[in-house]
C-alpha cells in the first residue's frame, strides 16, 4: 500500500506574506515522516522560493494509493 501525509502548515516569506494550508495532502514514499522532511517535501512540491519559516502540525500518515504518477527517468520539472 502506498501513503500519503495530511498535515497542517504555515510558510512565512523573507520578503513578506506567508501561505496556509489545512488538511493539505502529500505523497509519502512510507509509512512516516518527520515534520523537517516534510517542511522541504512541501517547501520542493510546491516549489517556493524565499522560505522564512515552517510550521507544520496535525501531522496523520494515510494509506491510499499516490495521485501522481512517477516523474519518467530523466524528467525535470
Amino acid at each position: 500500500m502506498q501513503h500519503r501525509v495530511l498535515f497542517d502548515f504555515e510558510i512565512t516569506f523573507s520578503n513578506g506574506g506567508d501561505l496556509r494550508g489545512r488538511d493539505f495532502r502529500l505523497d509519502v514514499p512510507g509509512a512516516s515522516i518527520d515534520e523537517a522532511a516534510l517542511a522541504c517535501h512541501v517547501i520542493d512540491d510546491l516549489r517556493l522560493l524565499m522560505v522564512d519559516t515552517v510550521s507544520i502540525g496535525n501531522v496523520r500518515i494515510v494509506e491510499e494509493a499516490h495521485k501522481r504518477a512517477a516523474p519518467a527517468a530523466g524528467a525535470t520539472a
